[in-house]
């Protein structure tokens, strides 16, 4: 988190770590969130979307409603 950025870009933040340190990096995202910082995470994961508070999709490039 150097420079105090006000967003934060994580693609697959979770991706290739076990269960509880996916935990603990989603909680310190949530954290940062209620700081103030916009968090922008890209997942495959539903149940890691399903925590954020607004979801955008996308499939073959075009957003979905």
């Amino acid at each position: 988190m150097a420079g105090d950025p006000a967003i934060i870009l994580a693609d697959e933040p979770t991706g290739a770590l076990d269960s509880k340190t996916g935990v603990e990096i989603l909680n310190i995202f949530k954290k940062l969130n209620e700081q103030g910082r916009t968090i922008i995470l890209i997942t495959h994961d539903l149940a890691i979307a399903q925590q954020a508070k607004r979801v955008v999709r996308f499939r073959d490039g075009k957003l979905l409603h």
